[in-house]
């Protein structure tokens, strides 16, 4: 899986951070949440309109971007 499918920029939503697509929620916001000791199960619970796939681009996205 490619984290295109999933992560996108737009300048009209979020000044153009870089988004999981469908959503308003910023790759950034997401790792903060991660830094902060949230699990995978936790992210999930809290905004159901991601997948596990969405998070795992999340991850990939950071590493391939820094």
């Amino acid at each position: 899986m490619d984290w295109e499918q999933h992560i996108h920029s737009d300048p009209a939503i979020l000044l153009g951070k870089p988004v999981v697509r469908g959503t308003r929620l910023a790759v950034e916001f997401l790792l903060d949440l991660m830094s902060a000791g949230w699990s995978r199960d936790d992210i999930l619970h809290n905004y159901p309109q991601l997948t596990e796939e969405s998070l795992a681009a999340v991850r990939r996205f950071a590493l391939g971007n820094r």
